[in-house]
């Protein structure tokens, strides 16, 4: 469905404010939009997948680690698809107010894509070069978005979602490197274009809600304070959008699950073209290991 299209019919969480901002901005933040309950919840689970970390010794294709993770002192850069992981994460992006808020913004037939849970510890954890999702699963339109919930209160300090106002309104920006290798980032010379001291920084207390477009260009810093910043990430699109490509980060069971209205049965197809990543079939550990350049870390076509 187009913006328009959308915007006709009655939303069931946002105001139509709040969507219009979506629309001209690329991104919303809802503070205080998840319970109480369903934060402890989601709390409770993730200490039992940072339990399971401590055995490992390096990344798998579920738990990428920083360097200086040990089994006494884990440190976790992401726990890739979640809702695998266990049935709580699931709960919450199919049954919560999450998918009502997708449904609001893409229209009323939903398909869940994706999720992750990306941790940026306390006290160095990782940063997030600039970059654009929809370029790693590109689609057949660009509707999808992603709904992040934080877990913990997240001030400035800590590395909070940091978003380009308006930029998914513009082009899709190459991110392969002058050899040929992906990136999976915005180059130098590109981001130079752009007023970076105009950036807005999505900061909230725990619970709190950021949605940013597929297109629009955004990154985060590395977090400072001694509070770390788990941030659960779940991607949702239209139900008329198909992915052009392997999932890096799929889910066998629920990628491609329609969570609110019906199945789509005929794909929309956006005019404009969109980058083509590597084939990751062969394996992806994360956005990390990508931007970071790690050896383990596939990145040719």
């Amino acid at each position: 469905m187009t913006p328009a299209d959308v915007l006709a019919i009655a939303p069931k969480i946002l105001s139509q404010e709040q969507r219009h901002f979506y629309f001209d901005k690329g991104y919303l933040l809802l503070e205080n939009a998840i319970s109480r309950e369903w934060v402890q919840r989601l709390l409770d689970t993730t200490d039992q997948m940072i339990e399971q970390s401590r055995t490992l010794e390096q990344s798998d294709a579920v738990f990428d680690l920083e360097p200086e993770h040990t089994s006494d002192t884990p440190r976790l850069r992401r726990l890739s698809t979640p809702v695998d992981q266990h049935p709580e994460y699931w709960a919450y992006a199919a049954e919560s107010v999450l998918a009502d808020i997708a449904a609001d913004l893409v229209g009323p037939d939903v398909k869940f894509h994706h999720s992750k849970l990306n941790f940026k510890w306390a006290a160095g954890g990782e940063e997030v070069k600039w970059h654009q999702d929809i370029t790693y699963w590109p689609h057949t339109n660009y509707s999808p978005l992603t709904i992040g919930t934080y877990l913990y209160d997240v001030d400035k300090n800590q590395g909070p979602l940091a978003v380009v106002p308006g930029s998914h309104k513009g082009e899709l920006y190459e991110q392969y490197n002058e050899a040929g290798d992906w990136v999976g980032c915005i180059a130098e010379s590109d981001l130079a274009q752009f007023d970076l001291n105009n950036v807005d920084y999505l900061m909230g207390p725990a619970g709190s809600v950021t949605i940013h477009n597929c297109r629009l260009i955004h990154g985060s810093k590395k977090n400072r304070s001694p509070k770390g910043r788990p941030l659960l990430l779940n991607a949702y699109s239209s139900a008329d959008a198909f992915p052009y490509t392997y999932n890096p980060i799929n889910s066998p069971a629920y990628s491609g699950r329609v969570v609110r209205g019906q199945a789509a049965r005929w794909a929309r197809h956006d005019p404009r073209p969109c980058l083509i990543p590597p084939d990751w079939s062969d394996g992806y550990t994360s956005l990390y290991a990508l931007q970071q350049q790690e050896e383990s870390a596939p990145a040719k076509e």
